[in-house]
């Protein structure tokens, strides 16, 4: 089921680090751990849902380029995922790439009424963020190859990782002496747990009062077995539905959330 983004407080946080670690044109670490919503954030604020399957196809132009130049041209930012064993060199190629990309459709909406045949100059100048997520996949080949493109270039960077990778970095003196700034993403609290689960309820056409014995239960189920966790909570609730309507029920009780959560596999 594809689900409509919510705008949490981590998430907030998350576009408050990433424009602090742009502006200043630095290197960020954003850690925490999986399923938290790094990767999710990341996404959102490179308008990457839109515009990666837009680049990939890179197809004729129409008409509806111009909102994936306004996107790109909004968030200048680009994001990638390194393959489980990349290559430093494959790695280097492909954030070019996608620079470049970025750059052009940023460009094209920068410069949308002036004549086609104007010199076109270096595009990745328009992209100002990298951002990496996975970042422990990276070699020390390749930190020092991104170390030597933010010397050079000034490109603002974030890494994206779990716990501890902000202790790893420290073995690598020239790129930790770079980082400005460290933005540890966290699970979420019980107040924007409400906020959250408010909106899924409100999805499955019913609303939720934490004032309610049942929904207090059934808060409390979802609170226990998630523990905040935004992706393991992401996954629970197309279950929960698919258990209502199995049984053809109308209430969200804690043996309805107990019943969704087995299908799941669940880690501590």
């Amino acid at each position: 089921m594809n689900q409509a983004f919510i705008v949490t407080k981590e998430h907030r946080r998350f576009a408050e680090f990433a424009n602090a670690v742009r502006k200043e044109k630095t290197i960020g670490i954003c850690h925490g751990a999986a399923g938290v919503g790094k990767t999710n954030s990341a996404r959102r604020y490179a308008n990457w849902d839109a515009l990666e399957p837009y680049i990939t196809e890179w197809g004729p132009r129409g008409d509806h380029d111009a909102k994936f130049y306004a996107l790109a041209n909004r968030s200048r930012t680009v994001f990638y995922t390194p393959e489980v064993l990349c290559r430093p060199k494959d790695l280097m190629h492909d954030i070019d790439y996608w620079q470049i990309k970025v750059g052009i459709c940023a460009d094209q909406h920068i410069h949308a009424n002036e004549p086609p045949q104007r010199k076109m100059g270096d595009m990745t100048r328009h992209v100002e963020l990298l951002i990496i997520d996975e970042a422990e996949r990276l070699t020390p080949t390749a930190l020092e190859m991104l170390r030597d493109r933010h010397d050079r270039t000034h490109l603002a960077m974030v890494l994206i990782g779990m716990p501890g990778i902000d202790e790893r970095f420290r073995h690598y003196p020239q790129l930790y002496s770079r980082l400005g700034f460290s933005h540890h993403y966290r699970a979420l609290g019980r107040e924007e747990l409400l906020f959250v689960l408010d909106r899924h309820w409100k999805r499955l056409g019913r609303t939720l009062d934490p004032d309610d014995f049942t929904d207090a239960q059934a808060i409390a189920a979802i609170e226990r077995i998630t523990r905040g966790n935004f992706r393991l909570l992401e996954r629970l609730f197309p279950q929960i539905n698919r258990v209502l309507k199995i049984n053809q029920l109308d209430t969200i009780t804690d043996d309805v959330i107990e019943a969704a959560a087995s299908i799941l596999v669940i880690g501590n």
